[in-house]
This record gives C-alpha cells, structure tokens and sequence, in this order.
C-alpha cells in the first residue's frame, strides 16, 4: 500500500446569483483516505521528526506535580514515537537548553535512545524564566535538515511569556511559519489563552487548556499518536480565480476556525497558495469568499479552480492530489438565488460564534459587563443552533442561560477561572452540522488521485 494517501475535494455552494450579484460562497471539504477506504499507511520511518519542548521555568515547580506530570507526558510522547522517527527533547526557561540528546541535533527512535530520554528527563528542575521565542528558535534549528519530512513539535508552558519582548517573539514565528507544526498546551491556569493561540495560529497547531496536571499524560499521549499518524507534509490549497475576479478570504472552518487569508503565497497569475500543513486519514473544510463581476442572466463562470497540490523533493510539486470547481450563474429566479446553502449558512454561523466568545469574555475581563452579556448571549444561541454541544456546557459554566432562543443571559458572578480558559481556548471548535449530511446539497464532488491527470 501507498504511504499517500488518496485526496478528494467536495465543493458545497448554491451557485445562483441575482443580477448585480458578486459574491460568491462554497464551503470546500477535503479527505485524505487510504486506497481501499481505510486508514492510511503509516509513513516511513524517515519521513517524520518530533521535538518535544517541556517548560522548565520556575513556577513549573509550584505544585511541584505540575513538573513530575510534564515529566511522565514527554516521557509517554517519546514511547509514542515509531521507531525510526526523529526526535529530541528541550527544556525551556529564559533560554531553550537540549534535554536529550546532549548536543543539538535529532535521534531516531529505538530502544536504547529512548531509554536515554526518559532517564535525561527524569532529571529535569525547575528555575529561571520564560522566553518561548527562544525554546521555537531552537525547535527550528532542529527541524532544519528535514524539510519536505513531517516536523511536529509540542509545546507545554505554564507561564506568560515574560523575559522576551512581543516582538522578538513575533519575529520568531514569522520564521518558523510554514516550517514546522506545533501543537501548544497550558497547564493551569496562569498562562496566556491569546498568547498561545497565536503561536498555535501561527505554526499551524492546535491549543487547549489542561487544567489538572494529571490530564497531561494522556493527552501528550494522543497529540503524539496524531502526528504519527501524518503522511503528508505540507499540502497546500491552491485557489485561482479569473482575472476579473478577488479571491476575499479563506479560511479553515472544521476543526477548528482559522483565517488563512494573510498566508496566502503568489503561484501564478490570479493563483495563490494557503498551507494546510500535514495530513493523515482525515477531513477538514474550508470557506471560500469570491468577489466577480456582476453577469448576465443565464451565465454561468468558474468562480475559482481549487486544487490540493504539495511541493517535492526537488522544489517543483507532484500533480494535484484534488481538484475542484466553484461555480457563479447569474438567475433571475429570486427562490434559485436566495437560497443559501446550509453547510456555508453552519460555518458562518460557527465563524460568529468563535468571535463573540471571545469578544465576550475580554469584555468582561475589561470590566464591560454589558457588552460580555451581549455577546456570549448571542454565543449561546448560536451554539444551539449549530448543534455544537460541547460549546453549549462551557458557556453554561460563565452564563447562567434564562432564555437559550433569545440568547438572554445573566453573568455568573463567580467564575472558575479554568472554565473560563477552557471555553477561550476551545471556542473556535466546530463541528459538522447538526443533521446528518445527506440532506445538505451537494453541487460538484471532484476526485483526482495522486498520479492522475
């Protein structure tokens, strides 16, 4: 069996403009499926490199189990790893230092180097600071002789990022986009949701909160299993569009909300390149917004070509993994044009929803009660309609819910400060919509796998 797997791209849109009409919505869902259907093939041993980095700062020792938790979950990641996979150990305080092995460089994994890691752990203290640009610098160096490979790094901090400016931190993630993954965690609850969202933004990953250090374990565990699971390193969404036409934005709407508008990277005339990172057997959907000019009744154009395409190893790229077509005809059958599709009316509405949480819960931060009662009431009926349930129990932990319709709420007057970064960190989670997808309209379903024309 291949170790790439088979792509296809689904575009989901009503197509129906009214005249004068100009902007044009599709939700592009992308999967990854091994030939026969199943899971895809664990790629080669080669082919991926992980970088664990455990803050090591002095507050890590207060309650010291935060550090011997940190300790256990690096110690669990590094039995996660395959053997053969390329790994290596920081510890991170005012400056990034080798945990294992001694001097900067990758390892493969087998019996006797992870023997040496978890030993080299076990013997970690805590002291000093917190420069997380520092602790990403060094991560980078390491990934540097494996481009074109799958590079995954996990981040676990405590703290705020105090003993470097915003921006030396800035200009570490403006070098390291686009060459690595990193999945971000805090445990407990004197670090930054907005801090390290921006890092997890920026590189590609994800965030969460683990309030309780016993959770870490676990879930460094399933973190590390995921991206053993890649096979595909940088795939990116190649989006043209006609030359009379504005690509307005793109954006990864499941699994989680991300704007990949500012990404973007010239291709070719009226082209351009959104990354999407690494892929194993999954699927994720995309919103696309395109402005054209308005046409006659009856017309139809290719709003824009999609297409999944990854670089290889001798700088060019393979031909498309998926291609797909998002459509405009221009009607003067008001019904035709005034429909819109329910996958891009859900996004749409999940999109909102990450924004008025978080909107909400600054302004309560900010002493705006107010604005914080109006925004996560309208988070809370927007959650409802999305059928987004997991969103509905956290905002019930900061609101108490008197109308769930009218999205009338009262502020909890105490709030757990976890369950108050918890819903932060997970509000731009969604999820698919709410019924099951056969009763959503499906316009063009295009597949082109790898080797095809």
């Amino acid at each position: 069996m291949s170790q790439h797997p088979n792509f296809s791209i689904r575009i989901d849109q009503n197509k129906f403009l009214p005249e004068g009409g100009r902007e044009v919505h599709a939700i592009v869902s992308v999967e990854a499926t091994a030939a026969d259907g199943a899971a895809t093939a664990a790629p080669t041993v080669t082919d991926a490199s992980e970088v664990i980095i455990i803050d090591t700062s002095g507050s890590m020792s207060y309650p010291d189990t935060k550090l011997r938790a940190a300790i256990a979950a690096a110690q669990t990641a590094i039995d996660t790893l395959r053997d053969g996979v390329r790994f290596a150990v920081v510890s991170g305080s005012n400056s990034a230092a080798m945990v294992y092995p001694q001097q900067p460089g990758l390892v493969p994994a087998n019996e006797e180097s992870r023997r040496l890691a978890k030993h080299a752990l076990s013997r970690l203290k805590a002291s000093g600071g917190t420069a997380i640009g520092s602790w990403l610098r060094l991560a980078d160096q390491l990934f540097d002789d494996r481009q074109g490979a799958i590079r995954h790094a996990i981040l676990l901090t405590d703290g705020k990022n105090q003993h470097e400016t915003a921006e030396e931190l800035d200009s570490v993630l403006f070098r390291c986009a686009g060459r690595f993954v990193c999945d971000c965690r805090g445990v407990g609850t004197d670090w930054e949701v907005a801090e390290l969202r921006k890092i997890s933004s920026a590189l590609l990953g994800s965030v969460d909160i683990v309030a309780d250090p016993a959770g870490l374990v676990a879930d460094f565990e399933a973190m590390t299993r995921a991206a053993m699971g890649k096979s595909v390193a940088d795939v990116v969404l190649r989006v043209q569009t006609p030359q009379t036409a504005k690509l307005r934005f793109v954006k990864q709407v499941m699994p989680s909300v991300e704007d990949l508008t500012g990404r973007r990277v010239d291709s070719g005339p009226q082209a351009g390149d959104y990354p999407l990172g690494a892929w194993g057997a999954e699927s994720r959907d995309y919103h696309l917004c395109v402005e054209v000019p308005p046409g006659d009744v009856g017309r139809e154009l290719r709003a824009a070509w999609v297409k999944l395409v990854v670089p290889d190893a001798s700088g060019g790229e393979s031909a498309p993994l998926a291609t797909g077509n998002v459509l405009a005809q221009w009607t003067d059958d008001e019904a035709q044009s005034t429909r819109i599709n329910a996958r891009v009316a859900h996004y749409t509405g999940q999109a909102e929803l990450a924004a008025v949480i978080q909107e909400g819960l600054q302004a309560r931060k900010d002493g705006d009660l107010d604005t914080a009662t109006a925004r996560l009431g309208r988070a809370v009926v927007l959650a409802d309609e999305a059928g987004n349930d997991a969103i509905t129990s956290m905002l019930r932990k900061v609101v108490d819910v008197i109308d769930p319709a009218t999205g009338t709420v009262r502020l909890k007057r105490e709030i757990d400060k976890a369950d108050e970064m918890e819903l932060d960190t997970r509000s731009s989670k969604t999820v698919r919509t709410r019924h099951n997808e056969v009763h959503t309209r499906r316009d063009e379903t295009v597949h082109v796998r790898r080797g095809e024309g």
